[in-house]
């Protein structure tokens, strides 16, 4: 038979530890464990990666699942966001060829988001030429289009500036083409400035690595196309954007 005094003890200590409990349950914070929980059961966040030959990644030394839009499909998922990533990059596009088959083959697919990275191609003179491809100003409003058309569809466009050249890289003009680039990619970076669209800014991230010693040209296949280390690098980079914008967007 238990003493009055360690029976009224003990009814003491559970009835504090069941208030204390229930106290805990009522003042908790909710916290999301994961962005898998923001977004609503059975819904696959879709993303399009538009771009040239760069985005299409796959070439002599780079496998499709080495590519960073395959990469970045695996990185969302272990971070719980059910993704898809749909890579339909071309070699040598511009801005303008992505235009004329933008409704058919990027809104018509429904994404959510849309990564968008041009200019190498249109800022590169070729040889025999004196000018570019596409002048900037043609550039920055082929650019500015694109995002355009697809905010009317619903569709987050995420600007991304194009990597930068190796160093040993030469145009038709034998220059090395970062000089004619890097103004192409001021341009993108202010349309994702004046529309506030996210930013993915590679070119800016190359040229850090390689101002502190990296050599990027290690990063690619031939100076201008990146290898698989070079697409983790940009995946890598991409990532927090994406993961940024997809909370935004589902709350």
């Amino acid at each position: 038979m238990n003493q009055p005094g360690t029976s009224l003890a003990s009814t003491s200590r559970r009835l504090f530890l069941a208030i204390a409990s229930g106290l805990m349950l009522l003042l908790a914070p909710t916290i999301k464990s994961s962005l898998a929980e923001e977004i609503p059961d059975g819904n696959t966040v879709k993303i399009v990666a538009l771009g040239d030959s760069i985005t299409k990644g796959v070439r002599s030394g780079v496998k499709p699942d080495e590519t960073f839009a395959a990469l970045l499909e695996v990185d969302l998922k272990k971070q719980g966001v059910r993704a898809e990533v749909v890579n339909v990059g071309i070699g040598g596009e511009r801005t303008d060829q992505a235009l004329a088959r933008l409704e058919k083959e990027v809104i018509a697919a429904k994404p959510q988001f849309v990564t968008i990275m041009y200019g190498t191609n249109d800022s590169y003179v070729d040889k025999g030429a004196t000018e570019p491809r596409l002048t900037a100003v043609d550039y920055r409003r082929n650019l500015a289009a694109l995002c355009d058309k697809l905010r009317a569809a619903g569709i987050t466009p995420v600007l991304m500036t194009e990597p930068r050249w190796g160093p040993d890289a030469r145009n038709g003009l034998d220059e090395n083409p970062n000089g004619r680039l890097e103004k192409y990619m001021e341009e993108c970076r202010a349309i994702a400035k004046e529309r506030k669209l996210p930013l993915v800014d590679h070119f800016a991230h190359w040229t850090k690595a390689e101002s502190e010693g990296t050599k990027i040209a290690d990063w690619t296949t031939d100076q201008c196309h990146p290898n698989p280390a070079g697409h983790r690098v940009m995946a890598d980079l991409i990532l927090p954007v994406l993961l940024k914008s997809i909370g935004e967007k589902s709350n």
